[in-house]
């Protein structure tokens, strides 16, 4: 039975019906997906969430070719309501990412997805600079995949290493490294990335892969304050990662952190 909490799930995707199938098709065909909890519709998410008793969940868009920012975009800016908030997306190819990202914050999206692998590029490249340099002008949160993707299994485009250059290059930029800073790269996330003020983790899929005694390390290393409940729903469920944030042995004010108290500050909800 799910405990009477509030949840805030900082990692979902949905896509327009148009592109919906195509993507889940694809995506599930990797072999770490065992199971897809939704069609990728928003209708069918949107009854997930609420199922669980989530009551936001952020959702993620990723523009895998410049071609596509604006019309995601303007996708996110009309599904920014109910238990959704959308963040926006850039691609690190377009040739108008300043104005994109002045769109984004002028319709009220908290911050934006980056997906280093699926967009081809290393976290370091010079043409990824604009892109922090101008989201920290206007306090547009950045959501990162971090570590190991299927997509991308002998590359790593987007390492702890990597985060913690770009936090301490733009100290004021709020980043969340997505899959606890690096899927499968947990031990490199603690030396790397252990006292980098402006960073948060999401939980997103991990359930799957992480052990306890490794997650305790991380809620312990970072902090309780820096800990984001994440499922990166289609691909597992809410409810995964909050079981495995229940049976931790901290305390329940910690649980309530991470649970929806730090999600709901960073992402100044009222």
């Amino acid at each position: 039975m799910m405990e009477n909490r509030e949840y805030i799930d900082f990692h979902i995707h949905a896509y327009a019906v148009k592109v919906a199938e195509k993507a889940v098709k694809v995506l599930s065909a990797c072999p770490e997906v065992e199971q897809v909890y939704t069609d990728g519709t928003v209708a069918s998410t949107r009854d997930v969430l609420a199922r669980c008793g989530v009551k936001y969940g952020v959702v993620l868009p990723i523009a895998t070719k410049p071609t596509q920012t604006a019309v995601i975009n303007d996708w996110a800016i009309k599904h920014d309501h109910g238990n959704f908030i959308c963040f926006g997306t850039v691609h690190p190819d377009n040739d108008n990412i300043e104005y994109e990202l002045e769109r984004i914050a002028a319709a009220g999206l908290r911050g934006i997805k980056l997906h280093p692998d699926y967009q081809q590029c290393f976290m370091f490249e010079p043409k990824m600079q604009p892109i922090y340099r101008k989201c920290e002008e206007l306090g547009l949160i950045i959501s990162l995949h971090m570590g190991y993707d299927p997509v991308s299994t002998r590359t790593r485009h987007a390492m702890p290493c990597d985060l913690a250059e770009v936090a301490g290059k733009y100290p004021s930029l709020k980043l969340i490294g997505a899959h606890l800073g690096g899927m499968s790269n947990w031990e490199r996330v603690l030396y790397y990335l252990k006292g980098a003020n402006n960073v948060w983790l999401d939980t997103a899929f991990c359930a799957e892969f992480i052990t306890d005694e490794m997650f305790i390390r991380l809620i312990e290393g970072f902090g309780e304050d820096k800990i984001l409940l994440g499922s990166d729903l289609p691909w597992s469920l809410p409810t995964a990662q909050i079981d495995m944030i229940n049976r931790q042995k901290i305390s329940d004010a910690a649980k309530r952190k991470i649970f929806y108290e730090n999600a709901a500050k960073l992402l100044k909800l009222k």
